[in-house]
């Protein structure tokens, strides 16, 4: 079974059908093993609001899209280095898997720069050798060496070997605490060195230390590394034990987020034209290293589309997403997948009741809450089961789940549908968009918003406002067609408000004599089966 997370949700401006639809969609999938989460991608109206609140959800997940970020590439993720490591130790990592670059952190994977082959070839071919700034233990490891004394953790000094004679050692070379000595059994010079104070004696091949020389050495507080290698093999090697944030790429290092859109990473890269990047989190934490050659290996996010399926009403960057399952009740819109996926459509007054059916067809129990927030959803989509949408699944889903969540759902449902009725300090453009859906239909846009109301005179006189705002909304958007439909499903009459220039759309939609802004429309209360399939019909004509 799948077990990576898959997002659950309904439409943009999202009603209670669609949010409690999303909730117990989600919950049926997680019992039957997959990984899901529910989601809205807006704000919650008053309606739906009040059904959370009154089973007890308090949060739901807000998703803004599901384009691919550059946490959904199989990046080089851990993929760092820390700031005091070898010069050895990157180039190590770096050819342990084929990279040409990597970023380097500090204290708790804090970012710090970036190194590439580059910058190690440089220092190969013009760093000064005999400077070294390491610690004791990045040259024990590169001297594959022993710890014989050691005083200091850090070691800063200048390389000499001891490869004169002794007596002109001693004469021409002159030696203090910022000498590192690489030397063999040569005690006259092992003396000098000691009395010195020098930072460090680095013994080649196994070479003994006179006990006597020893205790001056401990005295006097002089680190010591024994090793195996040969003077040659040290003085080539030794250089490479200096810290990797020496040589460190700072200002020219680009970086990105985890969280970047993908798209915008392949436009930057375009012009920055480098292969490796550092990934960092919002912490400035280093996540790893992207390579150009990583985008080819993507996992989508996964998504189950819940009460639509056209990608005007769905989650930004849809098509970026791989889509799992569609759960609808509404007209087939113009979803497009790559792959088979399991689509269910069913004319009902609501999506919920589908998704009931899912529940007794897999013997999944509904608990009272995930019932009550179905019940809330058929209400709802229902119109308290006056819409002409309204089927007979619809109304034994409803009686069967208020049992269950323990309401009267005629009573339940007056108090939930008159919280979500309230215009009181919207604007015109929350009120449009408080059960607003988009359509493209032969190319041409249109949007059909629908609101509840017990009194139409509230409305009517703001009604030239309302008008004055569709036509600048129409406009400025490109809708052919962009109405708001004011309905009192009590009295099953719709008041409907149009954008100007499609007054003749309207009237030859509803075969209207007459047509007039706030028009009185008798038995027209579903947009689903009365108002969208009536401007449909005309625009294909």
């Amino acid at each position: 079974m799948n077990n990576k997370l898959t997002y659950v949700f309904g439409h943009k401006n999202p009603d209670t059908d669609s949010v409690c639809g999303a909730i117990a969609m989600s919950y049926l999938k997680n019992k039957l093993g997959m990984n899901t989460t529910p989601a809205v991608l807006g704000n919650i109206n008053l309606e739906t609001k009040y059904a959370l609140d009154y089973f007890g959800f308090k949060h739901i997940y807000h998703l803004g899209d599901v384009r691919l970020q550059i946490k959904d590439v199989n990046y080089h993720r851990n993929c760092y280095i820390d700031k005091n490591l070898s010069i050895k130790d990157a180039f190590d990592y770096m050819n342990k898997y084929s990279l040409t670059g990597i970023p380097v952190v500090e204290n708790k994977n804090k970012y710090y720069g970036y190194v590439s082959l580059k910058e190690i070839a440089r220092e190969i071919i013009n760093g000064d050798y005999h400077k070294i700034e390491t610690s004791y233990g990045n040259l024990l490891n590169i001297l594959k060496g022993e710890k014989v004394l050691k005083y200091d953790k850090e070691i800063v000094g200048n390389v000499i070997a001891a490869t004169y004679a002794h007596d002109t050692f001693l004469e021409k070379v002159v030696l203090n605490e910022n000498n590192i000595l690489v030397i063999g059994d040569r005690k006259a010079i092992l003396d000098y060195a000691i009395t010195s104070k020098v930072k460090l004696i680095i013994l080649i091949a196994n070479s003994e230390i006179d006990p006597h020389l020893l205790a001056k050495a401990k005295q006097n507080k002089v680190n010591i590394i024994r090793t195996s290698l040969t003077s040659y093999d040290v003085n080539k090697l030794i250089f490479m034990a200096n810290y990797i944030k020496n040589i460190i790429r700072k200002e020219e290092s680009h970086t990105f987020k985890e969280v970047d859109y993908l798209s915008d990473f392949y436009e930057k890269s375009k012009t920055l034209k480098h292969n490796n990047y550092p990934i960092l989190n919002n912490k400035n934490e280093c996540k790893g290293l992207l390579t150009l050659t990583d985008t080819n290996n993507i996992e989508k996010k996964q998504v189950i589309l819940v009460d639509h399926n056209n990608y005007s009403q769905s989650v930004d960057g849809l098509d970026e997403a791989e889509i799992l399952e569609v759960i609808d009740h509404h007209n087939i819109g113009n979803i497009v997948t790559k792959k088979p996926i399991n689509f269910r459509n069913s004319r009902t007054g609501s999506v919920s009741t589908i998704i009931f059916d899912m529940y007794n067809e897999n013997g999944v129990e509904i608990p009272k809450e995930i019932a009550g927030l179905m019940a809330s959803a058929i209400i709802s989509d229902t119109l308290l089961l006056s819409s002409p949408t309204t089927t007979i699944r619809d109304s034994d889903a409803l009686i069967t789940l208020s049992n269950i969540a323990g309401i009267d759902y005629k009573e339940y449902g007056r108090e939930m549908l008159k919280h979500g009725m309230s215009i009181k300090g919207m604007t015109y453009e929350q009120i449009l968009n408080k059960d607003f859906k988009s359509y493209r239909i032969n190319d041409e846009m249109i949007g059909i918003g629908q609101i509840l109301i017990t009194d139409f005179s509230s409305i009517k006189k703001k009604v030239p406002e309302i008008v004055e705002f569709l036509d600048e909304k129409a406009h400025k958007e490109g809708y052919k067609v962009l109405t708001l439909f004011v309905t009192n499903f009590f009295d099953n009459i719709s008041y409907c408000i149009y954008n100007s220039s499609a007054e003749d759309i309207i009237k030859a939609s509803f075969n209207l004599k007459d047509v007039y802004q706030g028009i009185e429309m008798k038995g027209i209360i579903s947009r689903k089966i009365q108002i969208l399939p009536n401007i449909m019909d005309t625009l294909d004509r």
